[in-house]
């Protein structure tokens, strides 16, 4: 099942989209809970329908998914590219806030994806929310100033620096959000990410170099605690565009999350 869900945050309305298993009969699922952060200028659609076909197939394999779009994408409120790195992240915390109050969620089972820009954005919220049981990454961004700048082109950020903003694909991006894309700093991050995590990269992702799914492994190996894998899809591009590089990314990240999830286990008997 699937319905159109609106969660509060401090900047007004994010548009989502829950996905329920379907179970039939009196007994009441408290579902593991994955939710997934979208990219740069992104939805919760995803480019070729990715975040949707990830719902819909996770769902089957009975977790729960919750796919928003951040403030100012898709058919949330607000302008994108005005909010600085900082209040992406706190969006995601606010959205865990919500999730955490659905009666299908197991609360000690939530598990973030975040691709691209999304996986930085989902590793600072894992560093500070401790509610984050585990951590997926599909082909994230390292270095945010630099590999957005290179994405958008350097007549973008020029523009932003002369103009005080520049239009990009219809997004007002502003010196506030290259600021403090400047300013974050992912692979330090990770020391204080508690729970286990997962890396995934296409090897011929031309936006995101597949060797950031190295540095984050090896970031990621000096904390106390947790593990960290990796999975290089090969020749998989930075959106897994074709349906055997979705099948092998979708395979590998529910068999990841399964084997730290308990599917199922909590049962409530409806009268």
């Amino acid at each position: 099942m699937e319905k159109h869900v609106q969660i509060p945050v401090t900047i007004g309305s994010l548009a989502a989209t829950l996905h329920v298993p379907d179970r039939q009969g009196s007994v009441h699922h408290k579902w593991p809970l994955i939710i997934i952060c979208h990219g740069f200028v992104g939805s919760r659609i995803g480019v070729d329908r990715l975040f949707v076909q990830a719902g819909r197939s996770f769902s089957a394999q009975d977790f729960m998914v919750l796919r928003f779009d951040y403030a100012g994408c898709g058919e949330s409120e607000g302008d994108y590219g005005t909010y600085p790195f900082p209040d992406l992240v706190e969006q995601t915390i606010q959205v865990i806030d919500f999730a955490e109050q659905l009666p299908e969620v197991d609360p000690d089972q939530i598990f973030l994806i975040g691709h691209s820009l999304g996986g930085a954005v989902a590793t600072y919220a894992a560093a500070r929310d401790s509610r984050v049981k585990s951590l997926v990454l599909w082909s994230p961004v390292a270095y945010p100033f630099r590999d957005i700048v290179q994405i958008v082109g350097e007549d973008i950020l020029q523009q932003v620096q002369k103009h005080r903003a520049a239009d990009y694909l219809g997004y007002a991006l502003s010196p506030v959000f290259f600021q403090s894309l400047s300013e974050a700093q992912p692979l330090t991050e990770t020391k204080d990410v508690a729970g286990d995590v997962l890396v995934v990269h296409g090897s011929n992702d031309e936006e995101i170099p597949p060797k950031y799914c190295f540095y984050y492994q090896k970031a990621f190996r000096f904390r106390p605690r947790g593990v960290c894998d990796k999975e290089i899809i090969v020749g998989a591009n930075h959106t897994f565009s074709h349906g055997a590089h979705k099948r092998e990314l979708f395979a590998c990240t529910s068999a990841w999350i399964s084997q730290r999830a308990s599917i199922g286990a909590k049962r409530i008997s409806l009268p």
